[in-house]
């Protein structure tokens, strides 16, 4: 489950672009770089060679902390962290602690701030690309509700499109250049566009066809809380391993009559079992109502 490459963006104010590179080049023992452009990048190279990126968002509300008072901030203050390919094992424990530092350093997110998740698509099948799309259609309003996925955000994260699945799953496409027809299927722009209209779901697969090879997940609220960030990552990771290795997935909504109740045993089916994700299940559940115990209301 935990095997998968792994990308992650993410994004903050608070702090300058400059100065959350060269907090990461300090604890990473890596080299500072201006990259320039238009998205201002900074880079900072690792001694393995990997290179952590520090660019310029323009949906990020930029802010500052002054004498207590979160205020409006120049574009310096817009950052996202556009992380190199990770694996779990390896580097869980670095990512942790770079955003702990970077919080340290004085910034935070607000409610225009985001986190993509890109996971390595190579390893994927027409069939498990469809079953990705089932599961995440499942389960579009149990996601929604554990991740408070908030409404200035819904423009960038939409939900799985009904008649997207209704195709996908009518026509079980056995390629990939069908599965990218029916995904492109109703937009009027050319697919190869980067900013595609199409991008801005919970999951994205434009990033697979016509980007860097990924599967995206895009419905994560932006957050410098170390813990959130490893349960998103883990969830992505167990998601993306039940695409691939199960025959097939449903389209079908469960019945929930307890949410709590019911997304932790979705948790657990998946892989999310035993003391290591105790905190991730906690912070997948926490906001959802019901009982993680039970799933009816225990008789007086």
């Amino acid at each position: 489950m935990l095997n998968a490459k792994f990308g992650i963006e993410i994004e903050f104010t608070g702090i300058t672009r400059e100065k959350a590179a060269k907090v990461a080049a300090k604890f990473l023992e890596g080299k500072y770089i201006e990259g320039g452009t238009y998205y201002d990048v900074k880079k900072v190279k690792v001694p393995d060679g990997r290179i952590w990126e520090f660019v310029y968002d323009g949906s990020i509300r930029t802010q500052v902390s002054r004498n207590g008072r979160r205020v409006n901030a120049n574009r310096d203050y817009s950052v996202e962290i556009v992380s190199p390919i990770l694996t779990y094992r390896k580097d869980i424990d670095t990512l942790q602690e770079l955003v702990r530092r970077i919080r340290k350093a004085g910034a935070f997110t607000n409610s225009s701030c985001g986190i993509h998740i890109h996971l390595d698509g190579s390893p994927h099948t027409p069939r498990s690309i469809r079953n990705f799309v089932n599961i995440i259609a499942s389960r579009n309003d149990l996601f929604y509700k554990a991740l408070e996925i908030k409404n200035e955000r819904m423009r960038y994260c939409k939900r799985m499109d009904d008649i997207l699945v209704e195709k996908m799953n009518r026509k079980k496409p056995k390629t990939m250049r069908e599965i990218e027809d029916i995904w492109y299927q109703g937009y009027g722009s050319s697919r190869d566009r980067h900013y595609h209209e199409s991008r801005y779901h919970f999951l994205n697969l434009h990033s697979f066809f016509n980007g860097v090879g990924t599967v995206e997940l895009r419905g994560f609220n932006g957050t410098l809380h170390a813990g959130k960030i490893r349960s998103y990552i883990v969830l992505a990771l167990a998601i993306n391993n039940q695409a691939l290795t199960q025959k097939s997935a449903s389209t079908k909504k469960p019945q929930i009559e307890n949410p709590k109740f019911a997304m932790r045993t979705w948790l657990n089916r998946i892989g999310l079992i035993g003391e290591e994700f105790k905190n991730c299940r906690e912070h997948l559940t926490k906001h959802l109502e019901g009982s993680a115990a039970w799933r009816f209301r225990r008789a007086a």
